[in-house]
């Protein structure tokens, strides 16, 4: 099991700096992991310092409430293509969802999938903030809009990824579309928890805790997993 290849490294903090942009961009490189996400304004920077390293430099469009104008998403998502952006998380309207406007739910996902030219559009629902059935409702429209990922969370609401919701949103949609935890995953046992619950990516912080976590199970250093994630991530 390649864990490393698992994990999105987030670098979304308001108040880091270009250093440490940079460093998180040389862990990512030196931990192989599948991609940083960082702010639309370093993507750039992202760029430019992991050429070669075969990491995907990844960021967010309507971050982190998702009320943003659909121009200005697209807009937006252009520009972090023209970037040099790999794939963008977006964030759905969650007030429309809430409010039962699946039309402008749709055409806001499908208009962020058309701008980022083929590129992997991950769509957050920001979990904390729906019932259940706004959920799977979510996780529908965005499978019919054209998008790769669903996801839990931005990781700047009042919960994060949960068991309950990966089970949910795992069923929700069709098997060629894949699911995303973040918020909250900060440990082995909740990154493979949920993964056996169908999440196929993490977003994370505690990156190298992870996978030097991982690495010392595999050398037969610490016991296996024994802790559940049913409680949720934060």
């Amino acid at each position: 099991m390649n864990i490393a290849k698992m994990i999105d490294h987030s670098l979304l903090r308001p108040e880091l700096t270009v250093d440490d942009i940079l460093c998180g961009c040389e862990i990512a490189a030196r931990r192989k992991v599948a991609s940083v996400c960082v702010r639309p304004s370093d993507v750039e920077l992202a760029a430019t310092a992991l050429v070669g390293s075969g990491v995907l430099v990844g960021t967010v469009a309507g971050f982190p409430h998702g009320n943003t104008r659909t121009a200005i998403k697209v807009a937006e998502t252009r520009a972090l293509v023209q970037a040099g952006a790999d794939e963008i998380d977006m964030v759905l309207h969650i007030g429309r969802l809430r409010s039962g406007d699946t039309g402008y739910v749709y055409d806001d996902i499908a208009a962020v999938v058309s701008a980022a030219q083929g590129r992997v559009v991950k769509v957050i629902l920001e979990n904390a903030y729906l019932t259940d059935e706004q959920k799977s409702l979510g996780c529908r429209i965005t499978e019919q809009a054209g998008a790769h990922f669903v996801k839990t969370s931005t990781g700047f609401a009042p919960g994060g990824a949960t068991l309950a919701d990966i089970q949910l949103m795992r069923a929700a949609v069709s098997p060629h579309i894949q699911v995303k935890a973040a918020g909250g995953v900060r440990s082995l046992d909740m990154l493979l928890t949920l993964h056996e619950a169908g999440a196929t990516r993490f977003g994370a912080t505690a990156t190298e805790a992870i996978l030097d976590d991982f690495a010392a199970r595999e050398r037969g250093e610490l016991p296996a997993a024994t802790t559940s994630a049913a409680d949720g991530g934060y």
